[in-house]
């Protein structure tokens, strides 16, 4: 699943008109790197959610096939926070597939190689009791104190020596989403602790190239790094 809800209120004024997901860097749109990556890894069956301008997103995305994907929408009219969304997507993510799923947010820019989740995505799906896997990287400017801490043994810490942020790459069980209301506003912090204090959330470093782009600065930055070319 892609999240592609948001209103991307600190990106205004480029916001106003046309969708977060959509502004370009590099010549292409945040979340065509998204996709284009997913596919590669293997990850062809993807779910959208939109609110803000979401026409927009399915007028440029299509039905996906010409990244060879196969993208479904779920439109949620008012933005309903992470957990929310997902909630909504139920039935489209649960639709002739497994039980885990992998989301990743449209609006960071990123090398990872989401090929690497495979394995972790079949042992979370073999679980008896639902839990998640996150994808943690260095603390930005923005984001100086982190969000969980990592444990050796590759556990999520609410605190610890030293707290690191999440990237907005994760996997979950759809079970943990079956007792929000489709259609509610839900955030994911709850699901964080709940998880964490149960032990059943583990994740992994990774210290590649990761971009959260959240302002018009930012996006100018990454688009000239892009067009500049490697190195």
């Amino acid at each position: 699943m892609i999240l592609a809800a948001g209103r991307g209120e600190r990106m205004r004024p480029l916001t106003d008109h046309a969708p977060k997901p959509l502004l370009a860097v590099g010549g292409k749109p945040l979340i065509v790197w998204q996709i284009e990556r997913l596919v590669a890894a293997g990850f062809a069956d993807i779910v959208i959610n939109h609110a803000w301008l979401g026409a927009q997103i399915e007028r440029e995305l299509g039905d996906g096939g010409r990244f060879g994907a196969r993208i479904a929408y779920s439109a949620e009219g008012e933005p309903l926070e992470t957990a929310g969304g997902i909630a909504k997507a139920l039935p489209l993510l649960r639709e002739g597939r497994e039980r885990a799923f992998l989301c990743v947010a449209a609006d960071i820019y990123t090398d990872y190689d989401y090929a690497c989740l495979l394995p972790r995505l079949d042992a979370l799906e073999r679980r008896e009791e639902p839990g998640m896997y996150l994808v943690m990287t260095d603390n930005p400017d923005f984001h100086a104190g982190g969000d969980f801490a990592l444990a050796p043994d590759g556990g999520l810490r609410a605190d610890g020596e030293r707290k690191l942020t999440f990237s907005s790459i994760g996997l979950y069980d759809t079970r943990m989403f079956a007792g929000l209301l489709a259609g509610r506003f839900a955030p994911m912090r709850p699901l964080y602790d709940a998880a964490i204090a149960a032990g059943r959330a583990s994740g992994e470093y990774f210290n590649g190239v990761w971009h959260n782009v959240g302002t018009p600065q930012q996006l100018q930055q990454l688009d000239a790094q892009l067009r500049a070319g490697p190195g």
